[in-house]
């Protein structure tokens, strides 16, 4: 019966530490309160992108590109490039980070005391200092009202970027682009998800 109980603590425990790894990026949205979202039935993505600064797509772009095509599409809304109600637009950055950590810890020294004639521990505190440097990465996605040239709604995922082979990055990608749209609640026509 112990064993049991132990085999189903240790579970748990493991069970808490993966949920504990698999974080997603920090997701944050925001929408404007005097947006018809009602009327809003197209989109088409903005030219130029923020995400093509130098004028050309590159497969990063094109990816997030198909991500939002896909979450846009399955809320309802059609892509019209001649006529859309909504503009989409992109912007992705990179910025390299330092995180300083620092924590007191105890050790102990040893000496010989010719008064007690033995070794003796004596505890010293000092700081420990950890630097971790690493690179952050943020998407963000605008959606624009056409007619009135203004911000209805942004969606921002801010994460830690790190090397992975192309085929995980295109997946961690959509995964960024699903967190975004997880925060928009609205479908074409209006109706709330």
């Amino acid at each position: 019966m112990k064993l049991r109980v132990a085999f189903r603590f240790i579970a748990v425990l493991l069970v808490l530490a993966l949920a504990a790894c698999a974080t997603g990026p920090r997701v944050a949205s925001q929408a404007d309160p005097s947006a018809d979202f009602s009327r809003y039935r197209s989109y088409a993505f903005f030219t130029p992108l923020a995400l093509e600064q130098h004028g050309y797509t590159t497969i990063t772009s094109n990816r997030i590109r198909a991500a939002v095509r896909s979450q846009m599409e399955a809320r309802g809304y059609v892509l019209d490039e001649a006529n859309p109600d909504l503009w989409i637009n992109l912007n992705a950055y990179m910025q390299d980070k330092t995180r300083v950590t620092t924590m007191p810890e105890v050790d102990y020294d040893y000496y010989y005391s010719y008064r007690a004639r033995s070794y003796v521990a004596v505890p010293y505190w000092r700081d420990r200092t950890d630097v971790r440097q690493y690179t952050e990465g943020t998407l963000n996605v605008d959606v624009v009202d056409v007619r009135r040239k203004q911000l209805v709604w942004e969606g921002v995922a801010v994460g830690t970027v790190g090397r992975v082979d192309p085929a995980r990055q295109g997946e961690k990608i959509d995964a960024a682009v699903a967190a975004i749209f997880a925060e928009y609640p609205y479908r074409a026509g209006g109706a709330a998800n």
